[in-house]
């Protein structure tokens, strides 16, 4: 396997100095290679005429040995002077790349990344001699830089921009404006109108992002179109983010790349955090995908979904449905949004899902899910839920959705909808035998945009938890 130069061609350069490198090549103490080879590496990667080319050859060499594609040697013994050289020979991980597996190459690049990485949050100074103490020591302080923090900001990120990227229809959709990713940094989820200091942080954070952005792009992991620099102000060189949409693709776009999206991916797991990745529930059970799929944005819950169906074919929709029932029961607080997949799974399975959902028309917690499965095919002999069921069923979806998280405005309309459709529903639905009764009436005496309303859910909200304490 190799990684194409259009892919990451950073990595493609670093490989191409690797392999010019001899015993001739000169480099420092540090491994960098010294400044007079400099032009003969821009030249053989053919950026000889270009005014950058010593620059990007230096790049390419250090990531060619943080990589393992080259081994440099320091100068021998302790005392050697700071313009000694060193000697460089060939690193074991540059066969890798053509006769190693798909897997041992993508560790090599997954090394390039971490590299790439580190400079992508490295401080930025206009002049290092301003940190030398008397001593020769660099004053670390007068940088104001945390790299643990620097690090774990840029890896929020990109673990927002993976989000943003799974919640489109896939990863050759449109890119993201840099305005809304740095906005999801700032911006608190409950805030309506931002005001001046929350966009002055937004504006900030895109132009910190842009540079970084900058950086990070030729490895591969994303592809980047740069913020607009006739955009920039003098002072501070910060963008406003634009006012209406027609200019957002001059503040910056970026998208991840299929490697973007495999490297953060394994970013994120080895940080112990949850990265999802349609396909990797397909082969578990209904139990494990229902649960798997919880907080998955929707368009790669139904992907998902649809691939779990797909292993087992039409032949099985009846097991596939109720084994997909069976995993859907539950009291636990993940209950309601597992019964909610449920219903979004069973929507993907045709007409021979019918006995299994018919089979639960009288179990207390699926019923009113197989009733609305069945109404909306247009079955015939559907019997009537009873009244206690109806309020069930109501408690049950709003929890489900309060647990989804998902948007504000569409939450009201359903807690508004729902407590609506029922004359008296605050009289019944603190009766309701379910462990989100107190909890769900809560949340509509805070959502709820009408006053009385919103009062006497909260009464009604009391009197559940009352009943639940007894």
């Amino acid at each position: 396997m190799c990684i194409r130069d259009r892919a990451a061609p950073l990595l493609a350069r670093a490989v191409r100095l690797a392999r010019w490198a001899g015993p001739a090549t000169r480099v420092g103490a540090g491994g960098e290679l010294v400044e007079a080879q400099l032009p003969a590496a821009a030249e053989h990667l053919g950026l000889g005429d270009d005014e950058d080319g010593a620059a990007y050859a230096s790049e390419a060499w250090r990531l060619a040995v943080d990589t393992g594609l080259l081994d440099v040697e320091d100068p021998e013994g302790e005392e050697a002077e700071d313009d000694a050289e060193g000697t460089v020979t060939v690193g074991e991980n540059l066969g890798l790349l053509t006769s190693g597996s798909p897997q041992d190459v993508l560790a090599i690049w997954l090394d390039g990344l971490e590299a790439v990485h580190a400079d992508a949050t490295a401080p930025a100074f206009d002049d290092f001699a301003d940190l030398i103490g008397e001593d020769g020591s660099v004053d670390f302080e007068a940088l104001d830089w945390d790299p643990q923090e620097e690090a774990e900001f840029l890896d929020g990120v990109l673990g927002n921009l993976y989000l943003l990227t799974l919640s489109e229809a896939g990863p050759a959709d449109a890119p993201v404006p840099l305005p809304a990713l740095a906005a999801s940094m700032v911006v608190p989820e409950d805030m309506g109108e931002p005001t001046d200091d929350v966009l002055e942080q937004v504006s900030e954070v895109m132009m910190r992002l842009d540079d970084q952005f900058r950086v990070l792009a030729p490895i591969g992991i994303v592809e980047y179109r740069p913020v607009d620099e006739a955009l920039l102000t003098e002072e501070g060189e910060e963008a406003t983010p634009p006012a209406d949409d027609d200019d957002v693709t001059r503040y910056g776009m970026v998208k991840l790349t299929p490697l973007g999206l495999y490297g953060i991916r394994e970013r994120m797991l080895e940080a112990g955090v949850d990265a999802p990745a349609v396909g990797d529930l397909a082969d578990k059970g209904a139990d494990v995908l229902l649960d798997g799929i919880a907080y998955y944005p929707e368009e790669a819950a139904r992907t998902e979904v649809g691939l779990w169906l797909g292993r087992r074919g039409t032949d099985e929709a009846e097991a596939a449905a109720a084994e997909l029932l069976g995993a859907a029961r539950g009291a636990d607080e993940r209950a309601p949004l597992r019964r909610l997949h449920c219903q979004q799974a069973l929507a993907l399975v045709g007409p021979e899902a019918e006995p299994a959902v018919r089979a639960v028309l009288d179990d207390p917690e699926l019923g009113g899910l197989a009733r609305v499965w069945l109404a909306e095919r247009g079955a015939a002999d559907v019997p009537a839920p009873p009244e206690s069921m109806i309020f069930w069923l109501a408690v049950d979806t709003i929890a489900a959705q309060l647990d989804a998280d998902g948007d504000l405005e569409e939450l009201q309309e359903l807690v508004e909808g729902l407590s609506g459709q029922h004359s008296g529903f605050f009289d019944q639905a603190w009766r309701v035998e379910h462990p989100a009764t107190p909890d769900v009436l809560e949340a509509v005496g805070r959502l709820h945009r009408d006053r009385k309303i919103a009062k006497d859910a909260r009464k009604a909200a009391f009197k559940a938890r009352s009943r639940a304490k007894d």
